[in-house]
């Protein structure tokens, strides 16, 4: 199992802070293209993802037990 933690207005859209899916083995794109049928509402194009705290790529395999973070990009001043 893979766990999932959303921030901002991620964990908003989709209504959990974060949950488990079985992708192991699976991609960041794959999870991505999972999560945004599973939430039709939310855009995922310009999300940063981590796994296990290290930013990784589109390619990346998830394995299980990995801890993945979506981080929408976020604006201040």
């Amino acid at each position: 199992m893979i766990q999932i933690h959303y921030f901002a207005h991620l964990r908003e859209q989709t209504g959990i802070a974060n949950e488990e899916l079985a992708l192991a083995g699976e991609t960041v794109t794959h999870l991505k293209q999972v999560i945004a049928k599973k939430y039709p509402l939310i855009t995922l194009s310009s999300v940063m993802v981590a796994v296990n705290e290290d930013f990784v790529h589109e390619e990346t395999r998830l394995v299980s037990g990995d801890v993945v973070a979506l981080i929408p990009p976020v604006s201040g001043g």
